[in-house]
């Protein structure tokens, strides 16, 4: 399989792959990317992995102490950073940014996904690129019915696969 990579057409930030099951919502106007929760260790680094002495810095034991993330793979993988929306600012934003893309979603009536994105605005965690540039890509964050399986929903026109 060879891996592509999604990209945000304004910032450029890497925000998802074909990795994941992909499938399109809404009437072809988003992407929905499950994802899965994952645990990782991050912390202390060994100093024989990049040609270190511990012995010779001092006593072992200093230093950051390891620390377990866990997070929806998704997400950490590309770095993406948590933002927040109040509704109005949300409905704002998305009216904006189809007002920016151009021509097809006039034609497929954006008010839809407006709509839905608001009924169900209170499930959503909200996410941008790694770069935190504003006028990019709005990921949206929520959970199967089983309350453990997560999916994030891409706007598919503010996407382009990187050219490899």
């Amino acid at each position: 399989m060879i891996v592509r990579h999604h990209q945000d057409l304004i910032s450029y930030d890497k925000l998802f792959s074909n990795i994941y099951k992909i499938r399109e919502i809404m009437d072809g106007l988003c992407l929905e990317v499950e994802g899965k929760m994952v645990s990782r260790t991050e912390g202390n680094v060994d100093d024989s992995l990049i040609g270190g002495n511990s012995s010779a810095e001092g006593p072992e034991g200093k230093g950051t102490e390891n620390t377990v993330v866990t997070g929806v793979a998704i997400d950490m993988n590309n770095y993406l950073q948590e933002t927040s929306f109040t509704k109005e600012a949300c409905k704002k934003y998305f009216k904006d940014d189809m007002k920016s893309l151009k021509g097809k979603l006039e034609e497929q009536k954006p008010e839809r996904q407006i709509k839905h994105i608001l009924a169900n605005f209170n499930n959503y965690q909200f996410f941008i690129g790694e770069n935190m540039n504003p006028d990019g890509v709005v990921a949206l964050l929520d959970y199967c019915k089983d309350g453990v399986t997560p999916y994030t929903i891409f706007c598919k026109d503010g996407l382009e696969i990187e050219k490899c």
